[in-house]
C-alpha cells in the first residue's frame, strides 16, 4: 500500500508523525506493508514556491497512491492580497480530486466527558459546491462584497445517495437504533436549499429501509446539543457542514477528537477537522487523536478493515482507561507522544 503524506503546517508534522507510527504498528500486526511517501503542501510550500502544492501532485494522488494522509495546513500570516488565507488546500484538493463527500464522524468516546446522551453520528458534507465554490471568485469593492452559493442536481444527487448508502452500513441512531438520514438546510429562506431538499426527498423514496428526516440549519445546531442521540447521518451543504461539524466536536471533547475523510470516485484523502494551531507547534501538547482516527478511516477506505477497527478500539481503550485525559483547552495531559504511545500499546 502506498500512502502519500502531507505534513502541513504548525502542528501538522507532529500529528502526521504520530499517525504514521500508529498506522505502521497496526499494519504490521495485520501483515500489511505500507510505503509512506512525503508530498509537500501548505503555507510553507506556498511561501517557498508560490503554490500550495507541488507540481504534478494531484495527478500522483489520483494514479500512484492508494490514499493520502494530510495534516492541517495554513498559517495566519500567509495570505493573498485580498486578505484570504494562502497555503490552504481545501479547494485545491477537494475540487482538483473531485472528492465530493466530506465525511465527518462525531463520536463521544468513553472517559472523555460526562453527558446525558450518547453521541455517535456522521456529518456528510457536500465538498465541491455550495458557498465555498465561490472561493477566489467572489467580487468586492470598498462598499460591498458578494459570494455566490451554487448547487447542481448532479452534485446534490451524489452526496445524498452517499449519505443514504452510508446509513445502510451503520447501526442506526444511539437513541432508537433507527437508520436515519437527516437533511439539514435553510429551504424556508433560500431557493438553493429548497432545491437541495427537493432532490433529497426524491432520492429518499428509493431507500425505504432508511428513515428520511429534516432539520433547518438553526434547529439542527440546537438539537445536536440538546438531543444528539437522535442523529445517525446528516447530509448538508458545504458551509453548513463546516459549521455543524465544529459544533459537534465541542460536544465530544474538542476538535482534536474528530477525524474526517474526503472521498471521491478516483481519489481520497484523510485529515483532522481542525487547523494548524501554530501557537502549539513544537510544544508537544497537540492532541493527535483526530489525525490517528483519520488514519483509521484511511485504512477502512482501502479495505484494511481489521487494522482500522484495531486502531479505533485502541483509541477508545486509551481514553476509557484514563491513560489519555483531555484538558479543558483540548490538549492531552500526557502530550502528543503520550497519546501515541498509549494507542500503540493497546493495538
Amino acid at each position: 500500500m502506498r500512502v502519500a503524506c502531507i505534513d502541513g503546517d504548525g502542528i501538522g508534522p507532529e500529528l502526521v508523525g504520530s499517525a504514521r507510527e500508529v498506522l505502521a504498528a497496526a499494519a504490521d500486526a495485520d501483515g500489511i506493508s505500507i510505503e509512506f511517501v512525503d508530498e509537500p503542501g501548505g503555507a510553507r510550500t506556498f511561501t517557498e514556491t508560490g503554490a500550495p502544492l507541488a507540481e504534478g501532485a494531484l495527478e500522483r494522488f489520483r494514479t500512484t497512491y492508494d490514499a493520502v494522509l494530510k495534516g492541517p495546513v495554513g498559517l495566519p500570516e500567509v495570505r493573498h492580497p485580498d486578505g484570504t488565507e494562502a497555503g490552504v488546500l481545501g479547494g485545491v484538493l477537494r475540487n482538483g480530486l473531485d472528492t465530493y463527500a466530506n465525511v465527518r464522524p462525531v463520536r463521544l468516546l468513553p472517559g472523555v466527558r460526562e453527558t446525558g446522551s450518547p453521541i455517535n453520528y456522521v456529518i456528510v458534507r457536500e465538498n465541491t459546491e455550495g458557498l465555498y465554490l465561490s472561493r477566489g471568485s467572489g467580487v468586492r469593492n470598498d462598499h460591498a462584497a458578494s459570494d455566490q452559493l451554487l448547487m447542481t442536481r448532479v452534485g446534490v444527487e451524489r452526496i445524498v445517495r452517499f449519505a443514504f448508502e452510508l446509513a445502510r452500513k451503520r447501526s442506526g441512531a444511539p437513541k432508537d437504533g433507527v437508520q436515519r438520514v437527516t437533511c439539514v438546510d435553510k429551504s424556508n429562506v433560500l431557493r438553493s436549499f429548497a432545491f437541495f431538499r427537493a432532490i433529497f426527498d426524491e432520492i429518499a423514496v428509493q431507500y425505504p429501509d432508511v428513515e428520511a428526516d429534516h432539520r433547518y440549519t438553526d434547529a439542527a445546531a440546537h438539537d445536536l446539543v440538546a438531543d444528539p442521540a437522535h442523529f445517525d447521518v446528516l447530509v448538508t451543504e458545504n458551509f453548513v457542514g463546516d459549521m455543524l461539524s465544529d459544533l459537534g466536536a465541542a460536544t465530544v471533547g474538542g476538535l482534536g477528537m474528530c477525524p474526517s475523510g474526503n472521498i471521491g470516485g478516483t481519489a481520497a484523502y484523510f485529515e483532522p477537522v481542525h487547523g494548524s494551531a501554530p501557537s502549539l507547534a513544537g510544544t508537544g501538547r497537540a492532541n493527535p487523536t483526530s489525525q490517528i482516527r483519520s488514519a483509521a478511516m484511511l485504512l477502512e477506505h482501502v479495505g484494511a478493515t481489521a487494522a482500522a477497527r484495531r486502531i479505533e478500539a485502541a483509541v477508545e481503550s486509551a481514553y476509557a482507561g484514563g491513560a489519555v485525559r483531555v484538558r479543558p483547552d483540548g490538549t492531552p495531559e500526557c502530550g502528543t507522544e503520550g497519546v501515541t504511545e498509549a494507542v500503540i500499546s493497546r493495538l
